[in-house]
């Protein structure tokens, strides 16, 4: 491989993939996608002579003639997938020429070669969807690296089927004779701690990835005779890694999943910088029974929140109220090693549900107290040999009901909530407590009442009654009371004031006159607990507004 090239001749003839220890493709089609084409398009539009320069390429030298990517992995993917997506559009126009077909077979794919291909979990999709192009391969996605690479031919594909043969010709030659630069080493220990090297230089990578090279080249270290079947079992457990990522990613991000499995690992919720305390751990004299075990928690963690996220949310409203609250980190370790240890769904709710009470409590009183060092030793004695809950469920309870004496404690006990509670509340969180003071109104004396989710609400927003742009500036004969500094300051943003409503009820509402707004509030429970509050005087008052939010909080402190 030549070190000073272009992109047709650094892929013909050549075979390059992506090893086991690199990430997978990262690249968003509203970023780095649309900002390659972009540039490509404008360097078109310069007519410039010089050759589009695509920068340096590093790559591991295998002993059969095939390149693993070190640095340029998402470039040169982005590459492949642009040019599959061009050479489809060009088909689409008319039979590529002899020329075109070989630069085809030189970049792309010369008959059952691959000329580059992606990291394993990924590479069906790869040739099935961008290079063979398949009639719906598309379809069964497990990892959101295979939905990025999708999107990106998919965005390639339409942004190109609105240009003219011309122009397609003249993007097809910028990247072929683009100019690049490559560098090879041929020790596999090397590659990969160049791999970690020009990352940390370059765009950060997640500390998952950091991390899963670095088990890679310690494997390669001192792996002995075990190190083929180790890297096997690496690569396996990650591809599981990667898939369930895919199923998690909007509820919880993998760098904070490492992290909290460090916390499971070392049974301490004090655990927090993982890069540092592994790089400790593989300094030691035999660091493989550590990268076996962890690589195995790390596996178990990951599996066990795809669950915990999915199935039983879906179907166990006390997984699906903390998950609704959100800001639970504390307690994810604790789920976590309720799910390792085999526990029942039913006891997995019953954590849910104490650990939401402390959770709303942190949260709301925002305290600078270290909730951790309370909760830490009630956490370590949560263990395979001491599975049972109820010692932490009791050690809540004890918490959030402790007298104001004791000042240890006291700062997220029922005082401490009921005080927070008066004033302005940050807006998911006054969501969240009014959904639950809707199915408590809805309940109130039913038999059998099934509790609702919060997205059984359509697009739930918060609705101020007495709204705070007062309704042409006369809020008195509009149905509210003086915009005077008290009512601004104490009432407009409180609990009483606050009501839930779908997007579009809202919209309609908005800052209306109170009789509009009290003939509107039908369909939930507390919007017709609003209009019983005002039925005689058709207005909404400071001392209407005082009523319903001592009614609210009484709810909530008696009930979360």
């Amino acid at each position: 491989m030549e070190a000073s090239t272009t992109i047709r001749k650094m892929l013909a003839g050549n075979r390059l993939f992506v090893p086991a220890y690199q990430r997978a493709y990262s690249w968003e089609t509203d970023k780095q996608v649309s900002v390659f084409l972009s540039d490509l398009e404008d360097y078109i539009k310069s007519q410039t002579k010089s050759p589009y320069y695509f920068g340096h390429f590093l790559f591991e030298e295998k002993t059969d003639d095939r390149f693993g990517v070190i640095d340029g992995q998402q470039r040169l993917t982005t590459i492949v997938i642009f040019l599959s997506a061009l050479f489809r559009c060009l088909k689409s126009l008319r039979p590529l020429s002899e020329n075109e077909h070989e630069i085809f077979e030189d970049i792309i794919k010369r008959g059952s070669t691959y000329h580059f291909e992606t990291v394993d979990y990924d590479k069906q999709i790869f040739k099935d969807y961008v290079i063979d192009q398949s009639k719906g391969s598309g379809g069964d996605l497990e990892t959101e690296s295979a939905k990025r690479i999708v999107a990106a031919f998919d965005f390639f594909t339409h942004q190109l089927a609105k240009k003219e043969e011309n122009y397609l010709l003249n993007l097809l030659n910028a990247v072929q004779n683009s100019s690049c630069t490559t560098h090879p080493v041929k020790n596999e220990s090397e590659a990969i701690q160049m791999f970690i090297f020009q990352n940390n230089r370059g765009k950060d990578p997640s500390h998952l990835e950091i991390i899963k090279a670095k088990f890679m080249f310690n494997v390669h270290l001192y792996g002995g005779e075990e190190k083929d079947s180790l890297i096997e079992e690496i690569k396996n457990r990650f591809e599981k890694i990667y898939k369930s990522i895919s199923d998690i990613k909007y509820n919880i991000s993998e760098d904070d999943v490492l992290t909290y499995t460090l916390r499971v690992y070392f049974n301490s919720l004090r655990e927090s910088n993982a890069i540092e305390r592994i790089d400790k751990l593989l300094s030691e004299e035999n660091p493989i029974p550590f990268i076996k075990a962890f690589t195995q928690s790390l596996a178990t963690s990951f599996e066990h929140l795809t669950t915990f996220f999915g199935k039983d949310e879906q179907k166990n409203i006390e997984i699906h109220s903390l998950i609704t609250l959100g800001g639970f980190a504390i307690a994810i370790p604790f789920i976590i090693k309720a799910y390792t240890f085999g526990l029942p769904t039913s006891e997995i709710c019953k954590l849910c549900l104490s650990l939401e009470s402390l959770v709303l409590r942190h949260r709301l009183i925002g305290t600078r107290a270290d909730l951790t060092s309370r909760i830490n030793s009630w956490y370590q004695d949560f263990t395979e040999d001491n599975k049972n809950i109820v010692p932490i469920i009791e050690n809540i309870k004890w918490m959030i009901t402790e007298p104001n004496e004791n000042w240890w404690w006291a700062h997220w006990n029922n005082s401490a909530l009921e005080n927070a509670l008066q004033g302005s509340i940050h807006h998911p969180i006054a969501k969240f407590l009014l959904w639950k003071y809707e199915n408590y109104l809805e309940r109130d004396g039913k038999n059998g009442y099934s509790v609702s989710r919060f997205d059984k609400i359509n697009c739930p927003e918060l609705e101020h009654i007495a709204p705070q742009t007062p309704t042409d500036g006369e809020p008195v004969a509009a149905g509210y009371c003086e915009y005077d500094e008290e009512f601004v300051n104490q009432y407009i943003n409180c609990l009483g004031n606050y009501l839930l409503l779908s997007k579009s009820h809202n919209c309609s509402v908005g800052n209306k006159p109170f009789i509009e707004k009290y003939d509107s509030y039908k369909h939930l429970a507390q919007q017709r607990e609003v209009q019983e509050l005002a039925k005689e005087s058709k207005t909404w008052t400071k001392e209407l507004i005082q009523t319903r939010k001592e009614k609210i909080i009484g709810f909530i402190i008696a009930n979360i």
